[in-house]
């Protein structure tokens, strides 16, 4: 049925062995049961007593099943992904060596047309064996008669063969651009390329045309419906995506009209872009429940994960040499576009997770607030925020910015943040207890498809603090599964400004639940990540269920 059409049963009541509301602090009264009209709920409480106040109502009833409310992941990037099969997938799962990744690639040269490009993604050297050897000169041997290019997972760097690199003007004799790295060897291009080495010089950002192929609309619209519907069977009922060019807001809507979106959408517009929308009439807020602008996004630095975030001590890095790491965009810079968005009354998404890069957002945060008071609601958020000490955690708290971390980062990627921050710092990444602690609202995020999409893999890695390799990083960060669960929901909702409709079962809050086989506050927490997703609901409609 269509979001359009009347519904047959406009009352439902939806019981459970438990329905945790979000809405008590304890979680008293033992609801077991909520009625939904159209796409709000409208009661919460006994099963029985709802029974007899709404005797018209359709029951649904899931059993021993039990409720949450919509897992929300307030920063991903599902628009990344909606490639419409023009790329190779280079995930570790699918090719685990050097040789797996070269000859995927060329399989895919042998039945491209000479000259068009050959190009892969989710491509993780940490996981791939032998990935150092993913250079310039292995993909050399792919083809003689294709530009070839791999795109790291976390978008923040690239491979590129020797027609790729000149296709983008770069030789040996080119400097690196002002926010990113061309990686040598003696010298010679490896083929590596960080950060904006990469986005201007490939994907387009800034003056550059896009030299990636980009797919046909139909074809990205089949791809989104296909990753929407992963991250429903996740159990999550919105999706903040966070970096939107015209091209995705256009692929959104899109598949609006043609009835693809099956999870809520916010939206995060890439800065450059963000000069034209207040004239349209586009700021932070337009739209509806099921697609909105969110917000502006900006990068002041590199990737936690990849090693390039830009911090105040130095670390062993993703070149294994001494760095502070990468900043993406000049002082100058981040001081203009924070005081525009922000006089412009929009929200600020400002991606920075290093100590230093994120002091200096602060910097120009404080700044623009002294010279334009905030507009009501318009509180700005710091993408990830990794990396803080006392004084960025006061700031934050002062300024009444919502941080963003990752969710699954520490479990996911603790092995790569050890070997790269030390132990003694990786352990206070994503310091979801000390941002709490300090009163602070927290969002999260999975970053997909830079980490894992389940939220209940986020919270087992934030109720843990457990690598995959069983190291223990920061057990002083964790959280309760309770917080965890407030994390993913009321937490992403205060991200968007949407509390007031999001993240608890309550009367007058849209009807998106998820239905889990367990309780998650009464799991142990080293198995969070185990519990089955039995059904995901939006706007009071089922969008995905297990078996079906």
């Amino acid at each position: 049925m269509s979001r359009t059409e009347v519904p047959r049963h406009p009352l439902r009541l939806v019981r459970a062995s438990r329905v945790i509301t979000m809405d008590a602090p304890d979680e008293k009264g033992g609801a077991d049961a909520f009625v939904i009209l159209g796409e709000q709920i409208v009661a919460v409480g006994d099963a029985r007593d709802l029974s007899e106040r709404f005797p018209d109502a359709e029951t649904v009833d899931l059993g021993g099943d039990v409720v949450v409310p919509g897992f929300n992941d307030a920063h991903a990037h599902p628009s990344l992904l909606a490639d419409g099969g023009l790329y190779v997938d280079l995930a570790p799962t699918v090719t685990r060596s050097a040789e797996e990744v070269r000859q995927a690639l060329a399989e895919r040269a042998a039945r491209t047309p000479e000259g068009e490009w050959v190009v892969g993604h989710n491509f993780d050297v940490s996981r791939t064996e032998d990935g150092g050897a993913v250079d310039r000169a292995l993909l050399d041997r792919v083809s003689a008669r294709h530009p070839v290019l791999i795109i790291h997972y976390s978008y923040h760097g690239a491979v590129a063969g020797s027609a790729a690199l000149a296709a983008a003007g770069y030789d040996e004799d080119t400097p690196d651009p002002v926010g990113g790295e061309l990686v040598r060897d003696g010298g010679r291009l490896t083929g590596v390329v960080w950060e904006r080495a990469w986005m201007e010089g490939f994907l387009g950002h800034g003056s550059r045309p896009p030299l990636v192929p980009a797919p046909t609309m139909e074809a990205r619209v089949e791809s989104l419906r296909r990753v929407i519907g992963e991250l429903n069977a996740a159990g999550i009922t919105s999706i903040c995506d966070a970096m939107v060019h015209p091209a995705d807001w256009k692929l959104y809507q899109t598949a609006r009209d043609q009835g693809a979106l099956t999870a809520r959408i916010g939206m995060l517009l890439w800065y450059e872009f963000f000069d034209p929308a207040p004239g349209l009439g586009l700021n932070t807020g337009f739209g509806d429940e099921w697609l909105r602008f969110t917000g502006v996004k900006m990068m002041s630095d590199g990737a936690v994960s990849g090693g390039t975030c830009l911090c105040s001590r130095p670390y062993r890095g993703a070149q294994g040499e001494p760095t502070g790491g990468i900043q993406v965009m000049p002082d100058e810079e981040i001081a203009d576009v924070i005081h525009r968005v922000h006089a412009a009354g929009a929200r600020l998404a400002v991606h920075a997770n290093g100590d230093l890069a994120i002091g200096k957002v602060l910097d120009a945060m404080e700044r623009a607030i002294a010279a334009t008071p905030p507009r009501p609601g318009q509180a700005h958020r710091i993408e990830h925020c990794s990396v803080v000490d006392e004084g960025l955690v006061r700031r934050i708290r002062d300024l009444g910015v919502v941080p963003v971390p990752f969710g699954a980062f520490v479990r996911y990627h603790g092995r790569n943040l050890v070997d790269h921050y030390g132990p003694e710092r990786a352990a206070r990444i994503s310091p979801h207890r000390t941002f709490r602690n300090a009163g602070i609202t927290v969002a999260g995020s999975s970053d997909y498809p830079c980490g894992p999409l389940e939220p209940l893999y986020a919270l087992q890695s934030m109720t843990t603090r457990r690598s995959l390799d069983g190291t223990v990083l920061g057990e002083g960060e964790r959280l309760t599964p309770r917080e965890a669960l407030e994390v993913y929901t009321l937490g992403s909702a205060a991200a968007s400004g949407e509390e007031h409709v999001k993240g608890r079962i309550a009367p007058g809050y849209l009807a998106d639940f998820t239905v889990l086989a367990e309780d998650p506050l009464r799991a142990d927490p080293e198995r969070l990540a185990d519990i089955p997703v039995t059904g995901t609901w939006v706007g009071g409609s089922p969008v995905w269920e297990k078996g079906n």
